[in-house]
């Protein structure tokens, strides 16, 4: 009677190890989450899995995108930056590196005008002012019988250093500096002022304006000052 209770409780341990082994390896792989899958606890009664809470505007508060931080242009001053702002705010064609490139154009071309008495290209270049103050200086150069033989040398730095919108009127102000060989002549071709072999840095201030919603692209320039 012994023995076979022994037995018995052998063949009841030996089955229950069995039985242990087949449960608590399928429990451990129960366990392990599934990927893809939302984990959390069993939602109620259901036992469905609750997604992990996210967080949610808060109400009444308009969810705006970070503006971008604008692209840094070299030879625009920060005392510049807002006005070039409101001008590209206000004309979507407006690009402030191409009005550079422009305005260095521009620098040359009305100096040679001027040098050159070319009234005809400073009328297109110059709004009615400045026009007329180059205008005059050329006609006193022509009745003093003098003539110019001025060169450009080189443009060192062209630099926005100030700008700003003003109902629909918008104005730029660019400082040139550059090397400029200058030599003058009487009426008799002798040399009274200036040489060519030695240039002088030349330093101005001129300011450009626009109507922003004229059809034409065109910049004019419309003061002068010496910076």
């Amino acid at each position: 009677m012994t023995v076979e209770v022994v037995i018995l409780a052998m063949i009841a341990a030996f089955l229950g190890l069995r039985l242990y082994s087949v449960l608590g390896r399928r429990a451990e792989h129960e366990e392990e989450p599934i990927q893809g899958r939302f984990e959390g606890k069993p939602d109620g009664a259901s036992g469905a899995p609750r997604a992990p809470a996210q967080r949610l505007p808060e109400r009444g508060v308009p969810q705006v995108a970070a503006a971008p931080r604008p692209r840094e242009i070299p030879g625009v001053l920060p005392a510049a930056e807002r006005g070039l702002r409101d001008i590209a705010a206000a004309d979507r064609r407006f690009d402030a590196l191409l009005f550079l490139q422009g305005a260095r154009s521009a620098y040359r071309m009305v100096l040679e005008a001027f040098w050159q008495g070319d009234k005809e290209a400073l009328a297109q270049l110059c709004d009615r002012d400045v026009y007329e103050s180059f205008a005059g200086a050329i006609d006193a150069r022509l009745a003093a019988g003098e003539t110019v033989a001025n060169r450009l040398i080189r443009i060192e730095d062209v630099a926005v250093v100030d700008a700003s919108l003003q109902d629909k009127l918008a104005r730029i102000t660019v400082r040139f500096t550059a090397d400029i060989a200058a030599l003058t002549r009487d009426a008799a071709g002798t040399v009274i002022a200036g040489s060519l072999d030695d240039a002088v840095e030349a330093r101005d201030l001129w300011t450009f304006s626009r109507m922003v919603n004229a059809a034409a692209p065109d910049w004019l320039l419309d003061e002068t000052d010496e910076a």
